[in-house]
């Protein structure tokens, strides 16, 4: 066997192992242990508290960040730094994951007292169900596995797995109760794509009229050049009393090169697209993308935009906006 086929064989046997242990715990879950589980995370309005050390203190970081973005505020504590003044994240009655392989973490059996004397309620991801932390926990949720997934059976991988698939579980539960949706993940994400189509509209990334080609239909084409050159948008408005009557865009000027009378000869009113379509400034982006790549027969890149109450032109907006940093 060369080299590469082994290196493929292993990277095969690894996903299968993880993806086989994922799905053994899924069918190991208790509809009531799962569901008091989120009713104890749902039945406090402070923060969510994820601690584990080690390869399972991996987990609780993404875990809790996941928790936060999806609408459950949390934090991530470092069991031996909890007893060290970290402890002050946890405010009385604030719930908390353990996350334990062993079920036996020294530091975290250390801290079970400390929150129960907090009014904490104890959720457990454990990889043992007969372990000390087991006994001590309100709920606990199964996180075993047969056998790592590693060559050597002892690496964290299918276990690992398992834990932050189940912190996923958990959160996904958690947003299916709390009704958490897109407009309020944006909330938490206005840096992304997502963020940006859910929560700006197209009078935020607009041109506005002073940034634009603004022309009249009797302008020559060599005129039009010159302003779409001086405001390089792609594109040139055409007004009537600032009423939009049409759009010239580059691509109009390069159709307008077949013209036998020579370009430079028109006017605008004789390449332009007359009532192009248009947008309203009220239109979230994610709604302004639709439009422009939905258009038939073929999508558009640029779009005037027009008072939604009247036929007053306010602007420009074009695909690169709506993208832009």
């Amino acid at each position: 066997m060369t080299i590469e086929k082994e290196d493929l064989n292993i990277a095969k046997t690894v996903l299968s192992l993880e993806a086989k242990a994922i799905l053994r715990t899924s069918q190991l879950l208790s509809e009531e242990g799962f569901s008091k589980a989120i009713s104890l995370l749902l039945s406090n309005t402070g923060h969510i508290i994820v601690t584990g050390i080690g390869k399972s203190g991996h987990v609780g970081k993404k875990f809790a960040a996941l928790l936060c973005s999806t609408g459950s505020p949390a934090c991530y504590l470092h069991p031996a730094e909890a007893v060290h003044g970290d402890l002050g994240i946890h405010k009385f009655g604030d719930p908390v994951i353990y996350l334990s392989n062993s079920g036996s973490t020294p530091e975290l059996l250390f801290l079970e007292p400390i929150f129960r004397a907090r009014g904490a309620s104890l959720i457990g991801i454990l990889g043992k169900l007969n372990s000390p932390l087991s006994s001590k926990m309100d709920v606990v949720l199964d996180a075993s596995v047969c056998a790592e997934a590693d060559p050597l059976g002892i690496v964290p991988t299918a276990s690992f797995a398992v834990a932050s698939a189940m912190g996923d579980a958990i959160a996904s539960a958690l947003m299916k109760r709390r009704n958490f949706d897109e407009k309020e993940y944006a909330q938490t994400h206005p840096a992304g794509q997502l963020g940006r189509n859910l929560i700006l509209k197209v009078r935020d990334v607009m041109h506005p009229p002073e940034k634009i080609a603004c022309l009249d239909s009797s302008t020559l084409i060599k005129d039009a050049v010159i302003s779409m050159t001086r405001y390089p948008l792609g594109a040139a408005c055409v007004l009537e009393k600032n009423v939009l009557v049409g759009i010239l865009t580059d691509g109009d000027l390069r159709r307008g090169l077949n013209n036998e009378q020579g370009l430079l000869g028109l006017r605008v009113s004789d390449i332009m697209t007359p009532q192009p379509m248009t947008i309203t400034p009220d239109i979230y982006l994610g709604e302004a993308l639709e439009i422009m790549e939905s258009r038939k027969p073929s999508p558009v890149s640029i779009l005037p935009v027009i008072s939604k109450d009247s036929e007053e032109f306010l602007g420009l907006i074009r695909l690169h906006d709506i993208f832009a940093n």
